[in-house]
């Protein structure tokens, strides 16, 4: 491994180096019941299921499967929000040597009919608010295995659910009553390497085209022990009794997966579980909850958090240990206002096609507010020229990040073209345009696809949207190149102002002239109610670059 002088800047208890089990991910849920048996492995509005609990459910579920004739590298599409019930069906899948798909709830038929094409899973768990949407792939494809569960299943005080209740088609199977029908809890004898395919998660990567990232066991197992052991320095101090994470970011996204259930499973931890980000309902569960050790979040959630209404008689700085940011970049007036409440916050930058992980400031180390922080530990990124994606840039400039890691994915699941592009001598190219200053730390400066070329110039929006966040009247802001005859792009902004707050476009448009140089100023502003994001808040420029090139086409 080349010379990696960002070491210097762990925190004590990190190592520079770390040896990684060859183990089936599910042993992590193992070894959890075996020393914490009773503890709650999960809370899900107040009800609590216990290590011990979910491993025995997920071996009954898993024996159920085998009944159906899943098999070892069979795919199993879970179409489910954070609840219980997905994290039985999880491992009970994995239990089996099957594959998790893991499948954003919210797509639309056609979404789904890509994903079963491409993935042909056995068998889809999915819930009772999107049926329709089961109905209508079910319609288009050949036929698979359906199991339904009601989202208050799992809930103390809910009567629970049954096929006939649900209206289930004939063939459909309910959830409760599969697994009350099987009671075998041994394990499968199912021969597991850790380079087999764990999960299967879907990306748009670099083309917007969605495709299925493989994830062996061996990635999984080698980014949570990294993500436990990055957390030592704050994680030694807690005693297992306060050990928790709000499970709030969707589990069908990578950023859930590694954070939220394996970071818990590999720390004993309890997870909040909570299926929907909804902000003034969310705000009412963090009230009921004591303390909440481990947040990962994004920064429109956290931006939302801490400017509610009801967050200073909350007192947050009691409440939260740690906010980690990911998904997208925290502006640096965020940041401060995070530090100003006493809370500890770390930010960090990883993909689905590196199984969350890459990057991040130090917990309790030197932390610079506007950098991702320091590749993790035995991971190696460097910055190649943006056009060749060959030669290494000097310091300072900006180049496309290349990572290369256990935690790299294996490829693009029945995609051997797009694998060959993106994976070259186990280096992954991220789409990602970053600089390095001399202590090791990166700036990303914005995505590839982001990148603004104006009248021959190169503009990153990220530090367009830097200057928009720092105006006063401003509560979101996002900004990207839209078709421009004479300059080929020219630089829009997206603004939502605060509540109560007015503002016109020259004053938006001055307040950035002033702050940077005249060419990556915007030309144009579009004020908006909202601006459109991700299930886990990211803001999403393409959605607006789309509707910008729409309103050309209706112009034509």
């Amino acid at each position: 491994m080349q010379d990696r002088p960002w070491t210097r800047h762990y925190d004590t208890w990190v190592p520079t180096t770390l040896r990684y089990p060859r183990i089936p991910l599910q042993e992590l849920l193992t070894g959890a019941a075996n020393l914490s048996p009773d503890r709650a492995a999960c809370n899900f509005y107040g009800s609590k299921t216990s290590f011990r609990e979910l491993r025995l459910a997920s071996l009954r579920l898993a024996h159920a499967l085998a009944d159906l004739g899943v098999a070892q590298g069979d795919r199993v599409a879970l179409h489910l929000p954070n609840c219980p019930q997905y994290l039985i069906a999880y491992y009970a899948v994995l239990h089996l040597g099957a594959i998790v798909v893991n499948v954003n709830p919210l797509y639309t038929v056609p979404e789904l009919k890509h994903m079963a094409g491409l993935t042909e899973p056995k068998v889809v768990f999915t819930f009772d608010m999107f049926l329709d949407n089961i109905r209508g792939l079910l319609a288009e494809v050949e036929p698979l295995q359906v199991v339904v569960t009601a989202i208050t299943d799992y809930i103390d005080g809910f009567e629970v659910s049954s096929a006939e209740s649900l209206g289930l088609e004939v063939g459909w199977l309910h959830f409760s009553e599969l697994l009350e029908g099987s009671s075998n809890t041994k394990r499968p004898r199912v021969e597991i390497d850790a380079d087999d395919p764990a999960v299967i998660m879907f990306t748009g990567g670099t083309t917007g085209v969605p495709k299925g990232a493989v994830l062996s066991h061996y990635n999984y197992i080698a980014s949570a022990t990294v993500c436990s052991a990055w957390g030592e320095s704050s994680m030694r101090l807690t005693p297992l009794e306060r050990r928790s994470v709000m499970a709030v970011i969707p589990f069908f996204h990578i950023y859930g997966q590694v954070c939220c259930i394996q970071y818990a499973m590999y720390n004993h931890a309890t997870m909040y579980l909570v299926p929907r980000f909804d902000l003034d309902e969310f705000m009412g569960i963090l009230d009921g909850i004591e303390e909440i050790g481990f947040f990962p979040s994004v920064p429109t959630m956290i931006n939302a958090i801490v400017n509610h209404p009801s967050a200073p008689d909350m007192e947050l700085d009691r409440k939260i240990k740690l906010f980690n940011s990911g998904a997208g970049p925290m502006p640096v007036e965020l940041i401060q206002q995070v530090e100003d409440l006493g809370i500890s916050y770390s930010e960090g930058w990883g993909m689905t096609e590196t199984t969350s992980l890459g990057a991040a400031n130090p917990v309790m180390g030197l932390r610079k507010p506007g950098s991702i922080g320091i590749p993790f530990i035995d991971s190696e990124i460097k910055l190649v020229d943006v056009e060749t994606g060959q030669e290494e840039v000097p310091q300072g400039e900006p180049g496309e990040m290349m990572i290369r890691s256990p935690y790299v994915m294996q490829g693009y699941w029945n995609n051997p073209e797009e694998t060959a592009n993106q994976l070259q001598d186990g280096w992954l190219f991220t789409g990602d345009i970053a600089v390095a200053d001399q202590d090791g730390y990166l700036f990303i400066v914005d995505r590839k696809k982001d990148m603004i070329i104006a009248g021959g110039y190169n503009i990153y929006p990220r530090e367009i949207d830097e200057v928009l966040f720092e105006h006063p009247k401003v509560a979101e802001a996002v900004s990207l190149g839209v078709p421009d005859e004479y300059r080929g792009e020219t630089v829009k902004a997206f603004v939502v102002l605060k509540d109560g707050e007015a503002a016109d476009e020259e004053e938006i448009i001055a307040f950035c002239r002033e702050r940077l140089a005249a060419y990556k100023a915007p030309k144009a502003v579009e004020f908006r109610a909202e601006l459109p994001k991700s299930v886990v808040g990211k803001l999403l420029r393409k959605v607006l670059r789309d509707q910008e090139l729409a309103k050309l086409k209706d112009k034509a």
